[in-house]
């Protein structure tokens, strides 16, 4: 295609597959078959799908799987993830099962403050517009009432607003920076509703302020929006347990496993290469949950990454100490989550996966989605200082691979059993398989 398609959102559902499929596949009736082999057969949900974006074709399946035998704060929780990496689920489990007959993770929701700014552009005196925000400064708390009642009934709200001086870094650039606390909804709506209020509130009121000279009074709002960068809405995890208690199968030596753990995560604080692989590990933990129950994990994945960075270079962010004996592992992270609104109250897996949580309030999920983080790192790490990372992780790809090759059933149990005892490679399996059809 070389040129553009005028009106294709007016398009009905079948004409944009129509074309899509005339335009870019050799064959379109079989690019038209797949496409439509992943919508759902009952039309209510289907709609329902179509409508959550934009000129939607079909569905694109990610697995959900659970994790079972999560003890958290002394009480057992089986926690959805929806992920289409391998072994992320397993590991999670089994890090779960390990810390359960070890005192299980404990968490605390450490702050749950949310961000808003005006961003604008004032050509004049600062002390002036100084004088002119404390002056005002209730106007944009009276003027978003209508916005926020509901919410103050709830318990929240905007729980402050400041002027912040940036011209050191774009000149005339200033905001007004707001705190806000959404209680169980993510609150994306609310907060920039909010702030789009305190923007009108911000021009209007500085024409008729009398200090400010004629151009003074033309403010020049650039924008209003919430920030996913949110480092005072912060849950921490951890486990710990005495070192001796660490020993099972694979750790015959836990005094050296624990040393060698912690010098692992040491290399993540300090090394940025590493730190990146690590950093992404937690958030195949963290993600998976996220998306499971209906939040938003490109917010959450830009806030901890800039959260990782907070002090200059890029680092881990989890940490491991021992200390008198007492092995710790824990976590820091920030999440701006919700359980109301949004996709929670229309996607009906997100619904089931909100279900088997129990219902949890926001700060609940914040706890629980830090766990998987932390449980996905420990695995992680356990492999890598123990028999490394890749046995484990081949043997649940080994399965993608068959699949990959159309084996037969028979032909599955072969390759099964063979793998049982062979390293498992990708070249290992093409190669076993080419032999088992000569």
């Amino acid at each position: 295609m070389n040129k553009t398609i005028s009106g294709f959102s007016k398009l009905s559902k079948e004409e944009k597959i129509k074309w899509i499929a005339t335009e870019y596949f050799s064959n379109p009736s079989e690019a038209i078959a797949v496409i439509k082999n992943y919508w759902n057969n009952d039309e209510k949900i289907q709609q329902l799908h179509d409508e959550f974006i934009e000129n939607t074709i079909t569905n694109f399946y990610i697995p959900l799987g659970i994790a079972p035998n999560f003890l958290i704060n002394d009480k057992y929780r089986t926690i959805p993830m929806a992920i289409e990496e391998s072994s992320v689920v397993a590991a999670a489990s089994k890090a779960a099962k390990f810390w359960a007959t070890r005192g299980g993770f404990k968490t605390t929701v450490i702050n749950t403050e949310k961000i808003g700014q005006v961003h604008f552009i004032f050509k004049g005196d600062v002390s002036k517009l100084s004088l002119f925000f404390a002056q005002n400064k209730n106007k944009f708390f009276s003027e978003t009432e209508s916005t926020t009642a509901n919410m103050q009934k709830r318990g929240g709200g905007i729980t402050d607003i400041i002027l912040k001086d940036k011209t050191d870094l774009l000149p005339n650039y200033y905001q007004l920076h707001a705190t806000f606390d959404t209680k169980d909804s993510m609150g994306a709506n609310f907060i920039n509703s909010c702030l789009e209020q305190f923007s009108k509130t911000l021009k209007e009121e500085a024409q008729h302020y009398d200090l400010f000279s004629t151009s003074e009074k033309d403010i020049e709002v650039v924008m209003s929006i919430l920030s996913n960068y949110v480092p005072n809405c912060i849950v921490r995890a951890e486990v710990s347990c005495p070192v001796a208690e660490l020993e099972e199968k694979q750790i015959p030596n836990p005094q050296v496993f624990a040393e060698k753990f912690v010098q692992a995560v040491q290399i993540a604080e300090v090394e940025p290469y590493r730190a990146v692989t690590h950093n992404k590990g937690i958030m195949n933990g963290v993600d998976a949950v996220v998306l499971a129950t209906g939040n938003d994990f490109r917010a959450v994945e830009a806030g901890i990454h800039a959260y990782a960075s907070r002090n200059g270079t890029y680092s881990s962010l989890s940490h491991a100490k021992i200390e008198n004996g007492i092995f710790t592992f824990w976590l820091e992270i920030p999440l701006a989550l919700g359980t109301v609104g949004g996709l929670t109250s229309l996607h009906p897996l997100v619904k089931l996966s909100l279900e088997m949580l129990e219902k949890p309030s926001a700060q609940e999920l914040m706890q629980y989605v830090a766990v998987a983080g932390l449980a996905q790192n420990f695995a992680a790490l356990r492999s890598l200082t123990t028999t490394g990372i890749q046995e484990g992780h081949m043997k649940m790809h080994l399965n993608n691979i068959i699949n990959q090759f159309e084996a037969s059933n028979e032909e599955r149990l072969l390759i099964q059993n063979h793998f049982k005892k062979n390293a498992v490679s990708h070249s290992a399996v093409v190669s076993f398989i080419e032999n088992l059809r000569k």
